[in-house]
């Protein structure tokens, strides 16, 4: 069985903004953006982070509430590059290491990883939509 891992068409000029940020090479570049197809499917970032399964779970009855671990619906492909990303990113970027340190502080390193994911990816659609470069 063989899977497409990135369509061919995808623009150029979004490869080359993606590949601005720590820890997104060439080829994480091409999966992300041909996972994403077009940022203007998201009229929001937190609808392009629900649409990599990166949002937190919610239990609720009445007034309780409690938020539980990422809901995990939505694109597999494109949530495992940006943990794989997120792992890059914290080794090589400032910003983003001490984001991981403070969230592995509270709530542990695996949680940690998913947070700079989620991070990364909010970054990735404002990156996307104003048509910019990262700029840590």
């Amino acid at each position: 069985m063989t899977h497409q891992i990135a369509k061919t068409d995808c623009n150029e000029e979004e490869v080359r903004t993606l590949m601005t940020m720590p820890g997104i090479d060439f080829y994480f570049a091409m999966i992300i953006a041909s996972e994403m197809d077009d940022i203007k499917r998201f009229p929001t970032q937190w609808k392009l982070v629900a649409y990599a399964g990166l949002t937190p779970s919610k239990h609720q009855s009445g007034e309780y509430e409690r938020r539980g671990r990422i809901t995990k619906q939505g694109c597999e492909r494109l949530r495992w590059i940006l943990v794989q990303a997120g792992q890059n990113a914290r080794q090589h970027d400032p910003r983003f290491r001490a984001y991981y340190e403070r969230a592995a502080k509270r709530r542990g390193q695996q949680k940690a990883i998913v947070a700079i994911a989620k991070e990364m990816l909010v970054i990735v659609w404002f990156m996307l939509t104003r048509r910019k470069a990262y700029r840590g």
